[in-house]
């Protein structure tokens, strides 16, 4: 089945799976069988390392797109008709670019930006990496210059999360605690009010650090937005459902990769999202020596190296026993 057929109809692809079973190598060969089939594709990761560009055999890659020249795959045997772009995500600039969007003006959009509360939450902050991956990925997928976004996910458990982060945005929106920090409530009290204020000054003179304070900007200014954030997490989780978005999970014949794959497909399900199928990557081929195989080894190589390679093939059958046992 060639990429285009697994993926006939579709706009968005998701590779999910597994850490260390192939899962960047796959999504780059889904993206450039694509484009060999005429597709104009944009193929992003999330992983921090160089193994996108080392599959597409590119110097470097940075959170722009960009082309792989034609020249380049023809020099290692394959026709595109089509397009191939990659890029990889750089969460903090995706944030940034998310804030310049939705701050309602400069003076908004320069407190977030230069705000420590901010700077902590979209480097570090766990979840963040994942929800700005969905938010490049919508970007990609609205800004409609590619046929299709294939998405290179983290390991299955960091996948789930990546599943789950437009959900928490909008918890962590809709939260009661941002609500209390941010609005009036029964006690009339707000961060931002004269009150809160009095109270940061002596934190401050305890502490020495302006945490409180940071915290009362940060939130206020991320108030403005909230409405923007909501909708905008909103439709980056209806496209995960989308009929136009598919989910391919890679995985080994490793029973725990096996283990894994089978949990996140039953997540997909019950989550509405469309599994189109799945990639059994770096399993052993290990067809047995015919009866006069070893004799002809014999007269090609001599008895000591025939012994060695019927060694080697002995061994290689047994682990495609191993892997099929696992499937």
């Amino acid at each position: 089945m060639s990429a285009g057929d697994l993926l006939a109809g579709k706009r968005v692809c998701i590779c999910a799976g597994p850490g260390g079973v192939g899962k960047t190598t796959v999504a780059a060969a889904l993206a450039t069988g694509l484009a060999a089939d005429g597709s104009r594709v944009a193929v992003v990761t999330i992983d921090p390392a160089r193994r996108l560009a080392d599959a597409l055999g590119l110097a470097a890659l940075d959170d722009e797109p960009r082309r792989v020249e034609p020249e380049r795959l023809a020099a290692a045997g394959l026709r595109v008709e089509g397009e191939l772009w990659a890029l990889t995500l750089d969460a903090k600039r995706t944030w940034d670019h998310v804030v310049a969007r939705y701050a309602p003006d400069a003076r908004t959009r320069a407190t977030i930006l230069s705000n420590p509360v901010y700077q902590q939450l979209s480097s570090a902050v766990a979840g963040t990496q994942e929800y700005m991956a969905m938010e490049k990925l919508y970007e990609l997928h609205e800004q409609g210059g590619y046929d299709v976004v294939v998405l290179d996910t983290p390991p299955t458990r960091n996948a789930l999360d990546f599943l789950d982060a437009p959900g928490r945005l909008l918890r962590f929106v809709d939260s009661r605690s941002l609500r209390l920090l941010t609005r009036p409530g029964r006690l009339g009290l707000r961060v931002a009010g004269r009150g809160a204020g009095a109270a940061f000054a002596v934190l401050e003179r305890v502490s020495g650090v302006e945490l409180l304070r940071e915290v009362s900007e940060f939130l206020r200014a991320f108030d403005s937005m909230a409405d923007d954030f909501r909708a905008r997490a909103a439709r980056v989780k209806e496209l995960l459902g989308d009929p136009a978005t598919a989910f391919v999970a890679v995985t080994s014949p490793r029973p725990e990769s096996v283990g894994e794959t089978i949990f996140l497909a039953g997540r997909l399900r019950g989550s509405g999202m469309r599994l189109a199928g799945a990639v059994v990557n770096r399993v052993h081929d290990g067809p047995p020596l015919g009866p006069g195989d070893h004799a002809e080894l014999v007269r090609l190589v001599g008895p000591e190296l025939a012994q060695k390679v019927a060694s080697g093939a002995h061994d290689a059958r047994a682990l495609a026993e191993r892997d099929r046992g696992g499937l």
